[in-house]
């Protein structure tokens, strides 16, 4: 499998396209998280979500082989063409929403990690044996938290519930294993992420039954960012990640 086969620089764009938007959700906590140590923590998971998303696109772009470094496919991409699940563009929300997102995707960020850090490509294999360092300290992070607050108070019980009730239905979304990676699969370039789904609902059910919560039983679930399908909310937050880029091109500091 060559590093140009056509499908690879979309897969990578997938990737590096959940880290980007969550590790920018992320950071809006700056300066304003309930205590101090969760203030540096959620700037640190801002940072270790946006070096890794730098370190795909960089790969990406060298794939891609169109002329765009990591700072163009970044900041000078319009909403549809990026390839993130709507569970990373979702509002900032109140801190059981961050952290139960957090708890959901860093998990998957594990899981698949673990899997693209035996790719046959050597580029992909090295980002992500670095990041699965990184996922699985964001997973005890939040997992700590889940069963904190859902075994807490019965305010914090009844906010950790909301967010796994409203979070819940974009899960689904991460485990639809693109068609066009089939290829990539097969040459165990990418990892095939329906296989995935099965480990982490073992041990999200682990977490939330320590926590006191439960797991929504509609199966049906949102779809739609990995095609391009986005909600308005991530219009509004590339508007404010992209100004300076886009109001300044070319510009350097």
């Amino acid at each position: 499998m060559r590093a140009s086969h056509p499908a690879l620089a979309p897969a990578l764009l997938r990737i590096a396209d959940d880290r980007l938007i969550l590790g920018h959700r992320t950071s809006e906590w700056c300066g304003h998280a309930p205590i101090l140590e969760e203030d540096i923590a959620l700037a640190n998971i801002a940072l270790d979500l946006i070096g890794q998303a730098t370190l795909v696109l960089q790969h990406a772009g060298a794939v891609e082989r169109a002329g765009r470094n990591e700072d163009a496919l970044a900041f000078f991409r319009d909403a549809t063409d990026f390839r993130n699940a709507l569970l990373c563009e979702l509002p900032r929300g109140d801190f059981g929403v961050t952290i139960v997102r957090h708890f959901f995707h860093g998990l998957y960020s594990v899981l698949q990690w673990d899997a693209l850090a035996r790719s046959t490509d050597q580029t992909l294999a090295g980002i992500a044996a670095k990041a699965l360092k990184e996922s699985r300290y964001h997973v005890r992070h939040a997992g700590e938290w889940v069963i904190r607050l859902g075994d807490g108070t019965e305010e914090s019980h009844r906010r950790a519930q909301e967010a796994v009730d409203a979070l819940w239905p974009y899960t689904g979304e991460l485990f639809m294993q693109p068609a066009d990676e089939a290829d990539l699969v097969a040459a165990g370039t990418t990892a095939d992420v329906s296989l995935l789904a099965g480990p982490w609902r073992a041990q999200v059910d682990d977490v939330l039954r320590r926590a006191t919560l439960r797991a929504p039983s509609d199966p049906w679930m949102q779809r739609g960012g990995r095609d391009g399908r986005h909600t308005e909310h991530l219009g509004h937050l590339l508007a404010e990640m992209q100004i300076v880029a886009r109001s300044h091109p070319g510009a350097q500091w």
